[in-house]
C-alpha cells in the first residue's frame, strides 16, 4: 500500500510512504544496489545504521548464484543476508537482454546461457515471479525486454507489445502468490510507444509502475522528455520508479516530475574507484592535493568515515590498494546518497524544493576543476 502525504506546491515533487511486509519506507527513495544479496564492500548492519530501510537484489544473478534452493533453505533472502527491511528485486531481464548472443528470446520466455558456467535456462513471466516469492522479496518487478540504446523503432515496438504480454501474465501469477509487483514502461525514446506501454498497464491492477530502458546511452534531455510523458500517464495514488538512474542531480530532476524510487551501483561503484560525493561536489581521492590535507571528505557530513578521517588518509589507503579504503569511500558514499534523499524530503515538506535545487546547483562545483 502507498500512501501519498504531500505534494510540492511548484512542482511534480512529493513525499509518501510505502507499507511492505517487513515494514514500510519513505518516498522520494534511493535503493542501494545489492545485486548478488550484498551491497558491495558494506554489512547490511552498516546500511541499516546509516538509515536506509529497502535494499535491491537481482533476480538474475540471485538465481545462478546461491540459487533458489539455497535461499529456500532460508526461508527468504532476507534471513540469508541478515536484512530487516524491505528488498526490492529486479526481474534480470536487463540483465539477460545485456547477453545478446548468449540469450533466445520466445513468446514464453527468453531462453539463455548463464554467464559464469555456460549452461542453460529459461525465464518466463511466471517463474520470474516464482523465484522472487522464494527470495521473499517485498517488491517484485516483472519481466520485460529492454531493446539497447539506439534501436529501431520497429524492434522497440515488437519489445513493447511482448512486454505487455508479459505484464498480464506476470500479475495473474503474482495474485495467486500474493506478492507485490511492480509493472515497467518500456518504449525507448519514442514517446508513442512509452504512451501506449504505460497505458496499457495502467489498466492492469499493479502496486506500483516502474520506467525502465532509460540511462543506457540515450542523451539526458531525451531521457528526462520519456520520464515526463509517462509520468503524465501513470496513477498518482501508486509510485513510480526510475530504474537504474542515480546521479546527485538525477535525484533533484527526476523527483521535481514525479519520480518516487531511484536504484543505481554510481554512488558504491564510483566510491571503489575512488570518487567521493560531497555537498560541494566530487572528490577524486587518489589526487595529489589530498597528500597532506587534514580535513574530512565533506565537512558537512556525519558519517562514519568523515567522523574519523582525513582525506590524506584515505588517499593513502587508496593509492595503496588497502581493502579498507572501498569500505570507508562506500560508507561516505552511501551516507551522502541518504541524507541527500531526507534533505529532498524535508525541503517538499517545507515546500521549500526549487530553492533546495537552486542551493544544490550553486555547490556542485566538482572540486578537481578548482
Amino acid at each position: 500500500m502507498f500512501n501519498l502525504e504531500k505534494n510540492d506546491r511548484e512542482t511534480f515533487a512529493r513525499i509518501g510512504k510505502f507499507y511492505t511486509a517487513h515494514g514500510s519506507f519513505n518516498t522520494p527513495v534511493f535503493m542501494p544496489v545489492g545485486t548478488v544479496g550484498t551491497v558491495k564492500a558494506v554489512s547490511t548492519v552498516e546500511i541499516e545504521e546509516i538509515g536506509y530501510e529497502i535494499i535491491l537484489g537481482n533476480t538474475y544473478h540471485l538465481y545462478l548464484r546461491p540459487g533458489p534452493e539455497i535461499i529456500k533453505k532460508f526461508n527468504s533472502l532476507h534471513n540469508f543476508i541478515n536484512w530487516r527491511g524491505s528488498i526490492l528485486t529486479d526481474s534480470g531481464g536487463y540483465q539477460v537482454f545485456s547477453l545478446n548472443s548468449l540469450r533466445k528470446i520466445k513468446k514464453n520466455g527468453v531462453e539463455f546461457r548463464s554467464h559464469i558456467d555456460g549452461s542453460k535456462h529459461l525465464f518466463t513471466p511466471e517463474n520470474v515471479i516464482e523465484y522472487q516469492k522464494v527470495f521473499g522479496s517485498d517488491i517484485a518487478m516483472v519481466l520485460d525486454v529492454c531493446p539497447p540504446y539506439p534501436s529501431k523503432y520497429e524492434d522497440v515496438k515488437e519489445a513493447v507489445i511482448l512486454t505487455n504480454e508479459w505484464a498480464k501474465r506476470s500479475i495473474e501469477r503474482a495474485k495467486e502468490l500474493n506478492i507485490k509487483v511492480f509493472g515497467i514502461v518500456q518504449g525507448g525514446v519514442f514517446e508513442d510507444l512509452r504512451r501506449f506501454s504505460a497505458e496499457f498497464l495502467v489498466n492492469l491492477d499493479f502496486d506500483g509502475f516502474a520506467i525502465g530502458g532509460l540511462g543506457i546511452g540515450e542523451p539526458k534531455n531525451e531521457m528526462w522528455r520519456i520520464v515526463e510523458e509517462v509520468v503524465k500517464i501513470l496513477p498518482k495514488d501508486k509510485p513510480r520508479y526510475l530504474m537504474g538512474i542515480g546521479k546527485p542531480e538525477d535525484f533533484l530532476e527526476g523527483i521535481r516530475r514525479g519520480v518516487d524510487m531511484f536504484d543505481c551501483v554510481v554512488p558504491t561503484r564510483n566510491a571503489r574507484n575512488g570518487t567521493l560525493y560531497t555537498t560541494c561536489g566530487r572528490v577524486l581521492i587518489k589526487k595529489e592535493k589530498y597528500k597532506y590535507d587534514k580535513n574530512p571528505v565533506d565537512k558537512n557530513c556525519e558519517c562514519f568515515t568523515c567522523k574519523n578521517y582525513t582525506r590524506a588518509y584515505l588517499r593513502h589507503l587508496f593509492n595503496t590498494g588497502e581493502v579498507l579504503a572501498l569500505r570507508l569511500n562506500t560508507i561516505h558514499n552511501l551516507f551522502y546518497y541518504f541524507s541527500l534523499i531526507k534533505n529532498i524530503r524535508q525541503a517538499i515538506i517545507d515546500d521549500k524544493f526549487n530553492e533546495f535545487m537552486i542551493k544544490f546547483y550553486e555547490l556542485q562545483k566538482e572540486e578537481e576543476n578548482d
